[in-house]
C-alpha cells in the first residue's frame, strides 16, 4: 500500500509537470501572438503615418510647383518683351551708334595748349 501511495504521488507528480509545461507552452504562444500581433499594429500605424506624410508633402511641394510655373511664365513673359523691344528698336540703335563711330570732328581739346 505504501509503494501503491508513492507510485500515485509520482503519477500526481508527472501531471502536475505535464500541466505547467503545457501552460509554460499555451503562454509562449499567446506571447509570441500579442508581439506579432503588436508588430503588425505598428506596420500599419508606420504605413498611415507614411501616406499621411506623403499626401501632405505632395500638397505642399504642388503648391511650390504651381510657383515655379508661374515664375517660368512670368520670365518667359519678360525675356519676350524684351526680345521685341529689341527688334523694334534694333535699327534705330544701330544707326545712332555707326553716326557716331563713323562721324568724327577733329577738332582740338580745350585743355590743349600750344607751346610759344
Amino acid at each position: 500500500s505504501q509503494s501503491q501511495g508513492i507510485q500515485q504521488l509520482l503519477q500526481a507528480e508527472k501531471r502536475a509537470a505535464e500541466k505547467v509545461a503545457d501552460a509554460r507552452k499555451r503562454k509562449a504562444r499567446r506571447l509570441k501572438q500579442a508581439k506579432e500581433e503588436a508588430q503588425m499594429e505598428v506596420e500599419q500605424y508606420r504605413r498611415e503615418r507614411e501616406q499621411e506624410f506623403q499626401s501632405k508633402q505632395q500638397a505642399a511641394m504642388g503648391s511650390q510647383g504651381n510657383l515655379s510655373t508661374e515664375v517660368e511664365q512670368a520670365t518667359r513673359r519678360q525675356v519676350q518683351g524684351m526680345q521685341s523691344s529689341q527688334q523694334k528698336n534694333r535699327e534705330r540703335i544701330l544707326a545712332q551708334l555707326l553716326g557716331m563711330v563713323c562721324d568724327v570732328r577733329p577738332q582740338v581739346h580745350p585743355n590743349y595748349r600750344i607751346a610759344a
